[in-house]
Order: C-alpha cells, then sequence, then structure tokens
C-alpha cells in the first residue's frame, strides 16, 4: 500500500518532468505530431500517477488485495503505454506504436480490477 503510494508521487513527478521536457526540450526537434504523441503520453501518465494514488489510499483504507493487484496493473499500463511513446519520439522507431495498445489494455483491465475491488471491499 505504501509503496502505491510512492510510487505514484514519483510518477507524478516523472510525469510532469516529461511533459515540461516534450514542451521546452522537444519543440525544435521534433515534428507536430510526434509532440502531440509526446503530449498524450504525459497526460495519461500523470492521470495514471493520481490514480496509482488512489489506489494506494483505498487500499490503506480497506485493505483488499484486488486494490494493489490494480495499482500494478495500472502502473505496469503506464510503463508499457505511456514508454513506448516516449522512446517512439525520442527514436523514431515507428514498430513501438504496435506496443502501445497493449499498456493502454492493461490501463484499462486495471481501472476494471479497481471497480471489482471496490464493489467486493468497499
Amino acid at each position: 500500500m505504501k509503496l502505491l503510494l510512492i510510487v505514484g508521487a514519483l510518477n507524478a513527478a516523472l510525469a510532469v518532468v516529461m511533459g515540461a521536457f516534450g514542451a521546452h526540450g522537444l519543440k525544435a526537434r521534433v515534428d507536430a505530431a510526434m509532440l502531440e504523441t509526446w503530449a498524450t503520453a504525459s497526460l495519461y501518465h500523470f492521470h495514471h500517477a493520481l490514480a496509482l494514488l488512489l489506489v494506494g489510499v483505498l487500499a490503506r483504507q480497506f485493505s483488499g488485495s484486488g486494490f494493489i493487484a490494480a495499482g500494478w496493473t495500472l502502473f505496469t499500463g503506464v510503463l508499457i503505454f505511456s514508454g513506448s511513446l516516449y522512446l517512439l519520439v525520442l527514436t523514431g522507431q515507428r514498430w513501438l506504436g504496435a506496443i502501445t495498445p497493449i499498456g493502454g489494455t492493461a490501463m484499462i483491465v486495471g481501472w476494471l480490477m479497481l471497480a471489482w475491488a471496490v464493489y467486493r471491499n468497499a
């Protein structure tokens, strides 16, 4: 539970760093479409960092293992979704876009797991 809170807070900080880097450091280096891809990655990254904080709080409140599983699934989704998009923009390797939906699917599954955990424990 505590670890999810720490991971959530660290991810929120990293999402802000990545957003700022995209807005300021990449502007002259990549085209508008790639900047939009970066912005999408950092937006989803930040939203899911907040979700990790929420899951950590809920896990403390209700102490169900389903919350912890949901949190790690959301985190895995962030790593794959946002991570693949960040790497796509930085490297230009278009094949990375093929794994992005795996991360999006993990995010969806994580949210569904969270709903189930709330239903079962709250």
